[in-house]
């Protein structure tokens, strides 16, 4: 077992295989950690998300995780686990990789379908998008993934990648070998439980052409959702249950969208706790505009917002309200009901009367906006959350032009005097063409760097390319960072911040949209507290990436794990 850096606030644990981590896995459930905020498990690796104030990178590796692991090996020597619920799930086997499947095997495309159908996967691990389960076991195939991976794969596909088979939940790229599909749907949010398939259960893959099998998904407790109670200092506020309350509440003002600019999203703090459905955070890219747009209209802090990309956002209000704009420098207009135009200064909050209107214009400096109104906006929340993501489409809708969205009528003591409060704007907002310094701590694939290649990272700027958005920053250098292992890393946990390096060498610094898992290598992660700063980094400008210190995590500790491994 091999402790690796992922970030300032996250350990990688690596171990011997898919059996050991997910006894490891099914352990740290068993006995929660304090601080300890999120778990993802992958092939080898289980990626531990810890709060550093409450428990330190030394005592997570010495003391948490290696007591948990002395009893995980002690459950593995003792009994193999049961299988937990059974999905089947019919298969039309007419994928195109069939027959190249049946050649790498050796075997006949016959051969391949009953192998196939055999024997019940493990749900394994959940990751890459909602719904998407790694599943091991069954025929024990093991088949590299395609050279050159698909642009779009179909949902309900069904593959095979490396020892692991898989269903496609929904169209996307793809580079696993594709046996047939199947018509169940893997993610369906209308559904208790949204997953199909979750980690823990088996599923019997059969053959559609010769057996028809029907599936009832069997009455269950809903999925584990993140809880509605947030705390905000040192306050419980049920956040949810009070603007649903509100909205219900006559005389109900409401917010009307004539334009919204590039995109305009609805997001709060995230959807926190769903890692084991394959389900990543999302939430506001700068948390700290977000938090700064509450306080000035008197919301908790992690009331949902509107996260507006680089202005031209145009409003008029039905009814009385008061809003305030954080994060970008933007201009901001009112125009009054009368008809008179007049500039708000940026950092107040802005009392709009029925028939006002107030206009963004486009952004001078940062990249995001965030635009709180008092008693919060009126939007479901999914999954517990009304962030959206991107690029597991979960959450609500884009804003469209013409939208009315109504308003909560929340009230707090603090609120009367907040908008009279000025706040300054955040600083530091870089303008195109700027040259911006981000912290990053190595790890945890290194390694898998030649010096060269490590050297690069710091030694030369990057720049922003136009096809960077919240999934993650695409970043374009004179130098590809060079890699000395080329081989197929198994899938692991990412985390928010990670620099992911494809195979081009140009790397992807992570936003909060990005996938759960990940197949390339990381080579560092951002710093917690630049976070925010790189939500706000415009098209054009360039980054400078600087290793600080360790935060205790840095290097890896065969030696605090060399008494807690199977004998």
């Amino acid at each position: 077992m091999r402790f690796l850096p992922a970030s300032d606030r996250a350990l990688l644990v690596e171990l011997d295989d898919l059996t050991q981590t997910m006894a490891l896995y099914r352990q740290c459930l068993a006995e929660p950690m304090a601080g300890v905020q999120a778990l993802v498990p992958a092939a080898r690796t289980l990626l531990v998300q810890y709060q550093p104030w409450v428990l330190s990178a030394a005592a997570l590796r010495q003391h948490a995780l290696a007591q948990r692991a002395q009893t995980a090996w002690r459950a593995l020597d003792k009994a193999q686990r049961s299988g937990g619920r059974v999905v089947d799930i019919p298969v039309h086997y007419t994928g195109e990789d069939l027959p190249d499947v049946a050649e790498i095997l050796g075997i006949s495309v016959q051969e391949v379908v009953a192998r196939h159908t055999g024997q019940p996967y493990d749900a394994a691990f959940a990751g890459f998008a909602p719904g998407f389960v790694y599943l091991s076991g069954g025929a024990n195939f093991q088949v590299p993934r395609r050279a050159t991976p698909r642009t779009q794969v179909p949902a309900g596909s069904v593959a095979l990648g490396g020892g692991f088979s898989a269903v496609y939940p929904k169209a996307s790229p793809g580079g696993w070998q594709l046996l047939g599909v199947t018509e169940l749907a893997m993610w369906d949010l209308a559904r208790a439980e949204p997953a199909l398939i979750q980690p823990g259960f088996q599923v019997q893959f059969v053959d559609a052409a010769r057996s028809t099998t029907q599936v009832l998904m069997p009455r269950h407790p809903a999925a584990v959702a993140m809880a509605e109670v947030e705390t905000v200092d040192g306050e419980a506020v049920q956040l949810q249950s009070k603007i649903a309350l509100a909205l219900s509440m006559p005389s109900q003002a409401a917010i009307e969208f004539k334009s919204v600019g590039l995109q305009t999203l609805f997001q709060d703090r995230g959807r926190h706790g769903m890692e084991g459905l394959g389900v990543s955070a999302s939430g506001a890219l700068d948390q700290a505009a977000m938090r700064q747009a509450n306080r000035m209209v008197g919301n908790p802090v992690h009331t949902p917002v509107l996260e507006n990309l680089l202005g031209q956002l145009c409003m008029r209000a039905h009814g009385a309200c008061t809003v305030a704009i954080a994060g970008a420098d933007v201009a901001l207009h009112l125009q009054t009901a009368a008809g008179s135009v007049q500039p708000i200064p940026c950092g107040q909050a802005v009392a709009l009367n029925d028939g006002d209107g107030l206009t963004l214009g486009a952004v001078k400096a940062g990249m995001r906006c965030y635009v709180a109104v008092r008693g919060g906006w009126g939007v479901e929340p999914v999954l517990g959350s009304c962030a959206t993501d991107t690029l597991a489409q979960v959450g609500p809708a884009a804003l469209q032009p013409g939208q009315r969205v109504p308003v909560g009528q929340m009230v707090s003591a603090a609120a009367l005097q907040a908008v009279s409060e000025q706040h300054e704007p955040l600083p530091g907002l870089p303008r195109a063409g700027d040259t911006v310094t981000l912290d990053v701590v190595l790890g945890p694939r290194t390694d898998w760097f030649s010096a060269q290649g490590v050297a690069t990272l710091t030694g030369q700027t990057w720049v922003v390319t136009p096809q960077s958005n919240r999934i993650g920053i695409r970043l374009q250098g004179a130098q590809p960072l060079a890699r000395s292992v080329h081989g197929e890393l198994p899938s692991e946990g990412t985390v928010l911040g990670a620099i992911q390096v494809p195979i081009s060498g140009q790397p992807v610094l992570f936003l909060a949209d990005h996938p759960l898992t990940g197949g390339y290598p990381v080579i560092a992660a951002l710093a917690s507290y630049h976070l925010d700063l790189a939500a706000q980094i415009p098209v054009g400008c360039q980054i400078q990436f600087k290793v600080v210190a360790d935060f205790d995590s840095q290097h890896s500790s065969d030696a605090d794990a060399a008494n807690v491994l199977p004998s």
